[in-house]
């Protein structure tokens, strides 16, 4: 169990801090919920507490591992299919298993085949979405700004 201060990730949602453990009647049924700050965008995020595993929720990464994700950025591109929707199906894939080097793996190669040949509409607001999820984490994992984040990214992916 988590407790208020701690660093989360929320799979598809990405990274975020649990401000509060309430209890909420929702649709008749009473739980209890994290609720879990973003970093970005300053959302919410409500949390059941008796879903934590199942949906996947996991603690930030710690300082070891942010390298061993600089370290996937800054790997060379791994083979993709050239079909775009086995690209799109395969890398959604990576992304929903809430797995950091997965979603790293992802950012860095859409980065690559957008400088390369650019991204269709749904390439890009998938990178745009796995981006986020990354920045989100390294923001928490390393605290500092966004923009720092992002320029880590950029300098990192060649």
């Amino acid at each position: 169990m988590f407790n208020i201060g701690d660093k989360i990730v929320y799979p598809m949602h990405g990274a975020g801090i649990i401000v509060a453990i309430e209890e909420k009647e929702i649709l008749g049924k009473k739980r209890k919920y994290y609720i879990m700050k973003m970093p970005m965008g300053d959302m919410k995020v409500m949390v059941p507490i008796d879903s934590v595993e199942d949906i996947g929720i996991r603690e930030v990464i710690n300082d070891q591992e942010i390298e061993q994700v600089f370290a996937v950025l800054s790997d060379h591109k791994t083979k993709m299919p050239q079909n775009w929707n086995r690209r799109y199906r395969a890398n959604m894939d990576k992304i929903k298993s809430g797995d950091i080097y997965e979603i790293a793996s992802v950012v860095r190669n859409l980065i690559l085949r957008d400088r390369e040949k650019g991204l269709s509409t749904g390439e890009r607001k998938m990178l745009n979405n796995a981006k986020q999820m990354l920045i989100s984490e390294i923001v928490l994992a390393k605290d500092i700004q966004q923009i720092e984040a992002e320029d880590l990214i950029e300098n990192i992916v060649r």
